[in-house]
């Protein structure tokens, strides 16, 4: 395919680009090191033999990732699946989700798009805050990632969303792909998902017509993702003690490579993955006269209300609902082993923390409200 070389640095690897990247990454001793943890009993050599006979991205999304992801949910979970009951597997969407995991939000719905019977994954975005080390870059590039620059000047950030913008539109049209991207930078620290309409606003910097017609040629699906458990959830509530008490204080590159190492390995109990469908007919109804700012506002609130209606909940979010709240209102959709369960996880967890001065109290509040946001915005989405 003729891409257009504006992209270069952004985009995934082309096929024909491969065997080199392949060379490179079998050539550096952190990638070894990585080979070798998780295939003990494997070869290097025979691993890249391996990695060389695949031809394409998606030869090597299926050849490893799938497998990997296939091992660790059977260790890591107690099933995940994909509801695409309002969506047709035979288009190309870009699924906006909730952004819960670092690695798997997108890992996960390539899997589940391919036990869905879709003939390709997803190309992801994915910031280049999480990408100091050129070997991680070449990896996920071959994973069907783009990149999202950030720490720009902002006539820089200007032209860099441009073309980040232009590209979707471009892996949409031209390509045939499925894109997928969080619906805000980073991860929501308090589980309460809000689309940030700046991310749709960059989204419509590309493409021709009106705002709408932008946004609608992307063809926008919201996508919920429910885990029962949290892996991160207590690094995440120390993230709020420490932002709280340390001015000033930003995480570091080793921050971010324990949340994925945590988030990847640690348990999650269920995961379900909800599409909403396409929003394509709903943006043709908008009155295109009220202004921009005005639209972007309504799509954000729109998008929020679909990823919030479709939220599986568990027990320990009413718990954790209930707790916070100080009453048992929603205590016909729990029993006093899960609560009593549910409770002692919480406290596993924050026994994991260890920071100066740590407030107890406020740490425990902070996990329950990651617990609870999800009721309180269901409830409210219905």
């Amino acid at each position: 395919m003729n891409i257009p070389q504006e992209f270069n640095d952004i985009r995934p690897f082309e096929p024909e680009e491969l065997p080199q990247v392949y060379d490179r990454l079998l050539g550096n001793e952190q990638f070894c090191a990585v080979l070798k943890y998780l295939y003990p009993k494997v070869p290097v050599e025979m691993i890249g033999a391996k990695m060389k006979m695949c031809a394409t991205n998606l030869d090597f999304q299926k050849t490893f990732c799938y497998t990997f992801l296939e091992n660790l949910l059977e260790k890591a979970s107690t099933g995940c699946d994909m509801d695409v009951t309002e969506i047709d597997m035979g288009k190309r969407y870009t699924f906006i989700s909730n952004h819960r995991d670092i690695v798997l939000d997108s890992a996960l719905l390539d899997k589940l798009l391919i036990d869905a019977g879709c003939a390709t994954t997803c190309e992801i975005a994915i910031g280049d805050n999480l990408l100091s080390l050129p070997w991680v870059k070449d990896l996920v590039r071959i994973n069907k990632s783009f990149i999202v620059e950030r720490s720009l000047q902002p006539r820089q950030m200007l032209v860099a969303s441009k073309r980040l913008s232009d590209y979707m539109h471009f892996a949409i049209a031209q390509k045939n792909e499925n894109i997928w991207i969080a619906q805000r930078e980073g991860r929501a620290k308090d589980s309460n998902d809000r689309t940030q309409e700046a991310l749709l606003k960059m989204m419509a910097m590309g493409g021709e017509g009106s705002l709408t017609d932008r946004l609608a040629s992307l063809h926008i699906v919201p996508l919920t993702i429910s885990y029962e458990y949290d892996p991160c959830d207590f690094l995440k509530a120390a993230e709020f003690q420490l932002k709280r008490d340390v001015p000033g204080w930003r995480k570091s590159a080793h921050d971010d490579v324990v949340s994925m190492q945590t988030g990847i390995m640690g348990y999650k109990g269920r995961i379900h993955y909800h599409c909403a469908p396409c929003i394509d007919e709903w943006l043709a109804t908008l009155d295109p006269s009220q202004g921009k700012q005005m639209l972007l506002k309504q799509i954000a609130e729109h998008i929020d209300r679909e990823i919030h209606r479709n939220y599986m909940l568990f027990a320990g979010n009413y718990v954790a609902l209930d707790v916070l709240n100080g009453n048992s209102e929603h205590h016909t959709l729990y029993n006093n082993i899960q609560k009593e369960t549910f409770l002692k996880y919480l406290e596993g967890q924050l026994a994991k923390i260890d920071i100066p001065g740590k407030d107890n109290d406020f740490l425990m509040e902070r996990l329950l409200t990651m617990y609870a946001y999800p009721a309180r915005n269901y409830l409210e989405a219905q």
